[in-house]
């Protein structure tokens, strides 16, 4: 079920309703409802990839307690192994197993040989790099002596599988939402609207934004070799919101929904586009993904201890690590190892901690040092994100080469008719842009944008946003980015 179909439109007030309003007396039966409105949730995907998602929930659930009620340290790190071991064959057979038969058929073949290597028609059960990485902290943090396990099957249940976090994160940890599931629940008018708020501005970044830009962007990356060199920027740059748009909006969509039956999820973005250098950047961009594979791989490689050498290589390995989670391509590897690079002068600088207080807090405009650096940043990101899009790396190239031609100054509309429209976009994301400028001091853009107005110029402003989204949005729902990771 997506978020932005009519479905789900459906789904969420019917299930608000029966946990606000019949199960409100009981914890238990609220968890309940929760926990099997979000197994119906994922199984309107496919149904049968919920017995997958029931299977890694309880082998985590029984290793933890294993983990947890062994003395002996040999026993412990069995108990951890077969937990980890078994999630990760399980994510490395469904999202890896074409491309390590692939990659190896192809290397073997520089030596003058030609395997006969079977591929899978594997489907990628949506949300599994998401809902593994939830379940792996929990009993990494059981190991670690970090927290003690829960003993009731169902409040872990629905820490794995609460539906706003399932399919795409963000990726939560066991220390900041199971308490939440354990403890009574009291509906709080102001964290629902506060919540009503970022699912309206979670819309229009997937529906108007990210959709609309989409739309184009495909068609220049599909099609790259017939435009030219602005066409390839223009191309670039629609990707590049156009994935912010979908995967912050799908966040703040999960966030605002998380908030309407009274649970505080992990802020996942924090207006990355605004960034002063990369490093800034990864602490706004995806920040539950960068979190954990800072404490759950990169600390316990010894993390900047041993020294400058230690840190590069560390680095190196967390960010080709992470780009290697979001898909089975060498293009997400590059687009990894680009990022490694661009963050390395503020490692061996030891300026990545440099930019950590609010971009130009006070002040509507930046500086020209802020605003220089936010342009520098941003461009870098721009270029590393061509990697992530294209179809293979080889294409990467070619694409990147094709910008730096003759027609690179041209207008990208001249002689390509088909993208005038695109036009809207970049009208949309201005706009959009300077909302997210002004509210980059809060959780979310429009979280106190007119409340001090009043009250029929507020409401004006949230029907003018339903309307656009109405105007845009495809009843089916369009899927996400990051359901394919």
């Amino acid at each position: 079920m997506l978020f932005n179909s009519l479905a789900f439109l459906i789904f969420l007030p019917i299930v608000f309703i029966l946990y606000w309003f019949v199960f409100n007396k009981s914890l238990k039966w609220q968890n309940v409802l929760l926990m099997i409105a979000s197994y119906y949730f994922y199984s309107c995907w496919d149904w049968r990839f919920v017995f997958l998602l029931a299977f890694s929930t309880f082998l985590d659930f029984y290793t933890g307690l294993k983990i947890y009620r062994s003395e002996n340290q040999k026993a412990r790190k069995f108990w951890l192994i077969l937990s980890v071991g078994t999630n990760l064959g399980f994510l490395g057979f469904f999202k890896y197993y074409n491309f390590f038969a692939d990659s190896f058929a192809d290397f073997v073949s520089l030596f003058g040989f030609k395997p006969s290597i079977t591929t899978l028609q594997i489907i990628l059960p949506v949300g599994i790099s998401f809902y593994t990485f939830h379940g792996l902290s929990y009993v990494f943090d059981i190991y670690n002596r970090r927290i003690e396990p829960t003993t009731n099957w169902i409040q872990y249940t629905l820490f794995v599988c609460f539906f706003p976090l399932l399919v795409a994160g963000p990726i939560e940890r066991a220390t900041h939402l199971l308490p939440q599931v354990e403890r009574e629940r009291q509906f709080r008018y102001t964290q629902a609207v506060s919540g009503l708020r970022q699912i309206l501005w979670g819309f229009v970044k997937k529906v108007v934004i990210a959709d609309n830009c989409a739309e184009y962007a495909n068609m220049i990356f599909n099609n790259s070799s017939a435009y030219s060199g602005s066409t390839l920027v223009l191309g670039a740059l629609l990707f590049t919101f156009q994935i912010y748009g979908d995967f912050s909006g799908y966040s703040d969509i999960a966030l605002g929904v998380a908030r309407l039956f009274g649970f505080e999820l992990l802020k996942n973005f924090n207006f990355p586009y605004f960034s002063r250098d990369i490093a800034e950047f990864w602490r706004r961009w995806h920040i539950s993904l960068s979190s954990w594979f800072k404490d759950y791989l990169y600390i316990p490689l010894g993390g900047s201890r041993g020294g400058i050498w230690m840190s590069i290589r560390n680095t190196f390995i967390i960010f080709l690590v992470s780009g290697f989670w979001h898909g089975a391509n060498w293009t997400f590897i590059v687009w990894g190892g680009l990022n490694a690079l661009f963050i390395m002068p503020s490692i061996i600088f030891k300026t990545n901690r440099r930019n950590l207080g609010v971009i130009a807090e006070g002040r509507l405009f930046p500086s020209f040092r802020e605003l220089l650096q936010m342009i520098i940043t941003f461009s870098l990101t721009v270029f590393a994100w061509i990697f992530f899009r294209a179809a293979s790396v080889k294409h990467a190239f070619e694409y990147i080469g094709s910008i730096f031609s003759q027609n690179l100054f041209k207008l990208p509309f001249t002689h390509a008719p088909e993208l005038r429209a695109s036009k809207i976009c970049l009208i949309l994301i201005i706009p959009f842009m300077i909302i997210e400028w002004i509210g980059r001091e809060n959780n979310f853009a429009i979280e106190k944008l007119g409340l001090s107005w009043p009250k029929m110029l507020r409401w004006s402003l949230y029907s003018l946003l339903i309307f656009i989204i109405i105007m845009y949005m495809n009843t089916g729902g369009t899927e996400f980015i990051y359901f394919q990771f």
